[in-house]
């Protein structure tokens, strides 16, 4: 009788500890050829520790190592850097990018790997004066992109390509390595609209149909279920359950990854009882006219909307058809025209610093490139921007003619929120860089929160973060509003959020607005409106 094949990895007793914290404990799982594995946990479970183990990456070493053992093909491995991964066929898809934004799409799947031909120059100098093969380039880009079954252009600059593309062109990076036997997606979908995230559901049973297993890392639990073969949650660095996904749902693994039911969160409030509920009596804090916004990957032609005082207004739509450039537009990050009339009197548009004075905040989609001073502390991060707008958090000296920080009141501004928002953390002197995607975003909401402001945008609040955490800043937003009193408008592409939490949901479609309808309306008549303007 022949010996059974080794599986192609195996994760055996790895434990970590990292910035004080034990952030993963005898974590212990296989995977096989053709296999994809679905990978779940809230932020901060462990999961992007154990595949930065996996892939070798510098922070683990540079941090003490690890104890346990990793296999592939039934040998042990250590791997001391990511090319030592790259070798025995590891490929990984960061959540951030690392393509070069000044190069094509073909220039970045193949970098570091170019085939080259002599010239005769390199025949009479020698090999350092080859020249790239760009007829081969193109064959082994194109070859890529077919493998994940989508069409992209791969002569366009990344600078100009949509976001979804951007993300196509990093897994083409991956497959076009020959020696590729297991490929690491870390929330993949995340950036893509739906029909591209389906493309790339495809994609992932070709990979496997190829012999290519796959670590497929997403919250999007309905994905999970349609493409894999099993599930791994983690819990708190543990792993709390490893089962074939057509014996699971999405029920149990919320309960397994949060350790209780997560419940669809409702409105407290009575309809009659909210603002804008009745139009007649209700007070419009924020009239937005004729607003056009030029922002990339954005259409934002000719919104006409009025805000509440005291509501939760959702915007919704596809994707690129307008509802995240509104907010960027008014907020002054992308050149806007139109008119903004803010409690009664004309904000200028182009301007952040007056919508700021103003007593609007932003919580930015984009956390990292704009939300988070990254190499600062939580407690810098949380009050730096009251410090600086609203002189917060300072101390007078010398009868005020100095001015010098606060560091007992930041620090409880800071532990404050950390309590409040559950914000998994050593403590407020940690950096933003070292937190997990989900609680960076808090830390964008505490920011906010500081500020104590009159009316909040906030754009994309839960993208790439859990259920739990979902659940919990979904609720933080609530509360902000019910008990501050402050306008929110939320801007997402969850509908079944916005529906959850907002009193009336605007629909984006064609850079205008399509039409406002309440919260409790049915999927189908939001829907409707999505597509109602689209060219």
């Amino acid at each position: 009788m022949s010996e059974a094949k080794a599986p192609l990895l195996e994760i055996k007793n790895v434990k970590k500890e990292f910035f004080g914290n034990q952030v993963l404990t005898d974590i212990n799982f296989t995977l096989h050829e053709g296999e994809v594995l679905g990978f779940c946990g809230e932020n901060g479970a462990g999961k992007s520790t154990l595949m930065k183990i996996l892939f070798g990456m510098d922070v683990i070493r540079e941090t003490g190592g690890y104890e346990g053992d990793i296999l592939i093909n039934g040998e042990k491995v250590n791997f001391e850097t990511p090319f030592d991964a790259i070798a025995a066929g590891i490929g990984m898809v960061h959540q951030e990018f690392s393509l070069i934004p000044g190069f094509v799409a073909t220039e970045n799947i193949l970098l570091n790997r170019e085939p080259k031909k002599t010239s005769v120059l390199s025949q009479i100098f020698g090999e350092r004066l080859n020249v790239l093969d760009r007829k081969e380039m193109d064959g082994r880009a194109e070859t890529a992109i077919d493998k994940m079954g989508v069409s992209i252009d791969k002569n366009m600059v990344i600078n100009d390509m949509p976001v979804g593309h951007k993300q196509f062109t990093e897994i083409a990076r991956e497959l076009s390595k020959e020696q590729l036997k297991l490929l690491i997606l870390d929330e993949p979908t995340a950036v893509l609209t739906e029909k591209e995230a389906a493309a790339l559901l495809d994609s992932i049973r070709g990979m496997a149909k190829r012999g290519i297993a796959v670590i497929f890392i997403t919250h999007r639990l309905y994905e999970i279920l349609d493409v894999c073969d099993r599930v791994v949650v983690m819990r708190d660095g543990y792993v709390v359950s490893d089962t074939p996904a057509k014996e699971t749902s999405e029920a149990e693994i919320t309960r397994d990854m949060v350790g209780r039911s997560i419940e669809s969160s409702k409105k407290e409030d009575s309809e009659d009882e909210r603002p804008g509920s009745d139009k007649k009596d209700a007070e419009v804090i924020m009239s937005i006219k004729h607003l056009w916004v030029d922002m990339p990957g954005e259409t934002v032609r000719d919104v006409n909307l009025d805000i509440y005082k005291g509501e939760i207004l959702g915007i919704g739509g596809l994707a690129g058809q307008g509802k995240l450039g509104i907010p960027n537009g008014v907020m002054g990050l992308y050149e806007a025209g139109g008119t903004v009339i803010f409690d009664g009197k004309e904000i200028p548009l182009n301007s952040p610093r007056k919508c700021l004075d103003a007593s609007i905040a932003f919580v930015s989609e984009d956390r990292r490139g704009v939300g988070l001073l990254l190499d600062e502390s939580l407690e810098w991060n949380v009050a730096f921007p009251a410090m600086q707008i609203q002189n917060k958090f300072l101390k007078p000296y010398l009868g005020g003619l100095i001015k010098w920080r606060d560091e007992k009141a930041i620090r409880e501004v800071t532990e404050k929120y950390i309590a409040e928002l559950q914000i998994k953390c050593t403590g407020s002197t940690q950096s933003a860089r070292e937190l997990s995607g989900g609680n960076q975003q808090k830390v964008c909401l505490a920011k906010a929160f500081a500020l104590e402001p009159k009316f909040l945008f906030v754009s994309e609040p839960t993208r790439g973060i859990d259920v739990g955490a979902k659940a919990l800043v979904l609720e933080a937003l609530k509360k902000f509003n019910r008990e501050s009193g402050v306008t929110v408008v939320m801007i997402s592409s969850e509908l079944e959020e916005l529906r959850s939490t907002c009193d009336r949901i605007a629909v984006v479609s064609g850079g205008k607005i399509a039409g406002i309808l309440k919260s409790t309306e049915r999927s189908e008549a939001l829907g409707t409106l999505m597509i109602s303007q689209v060219v």
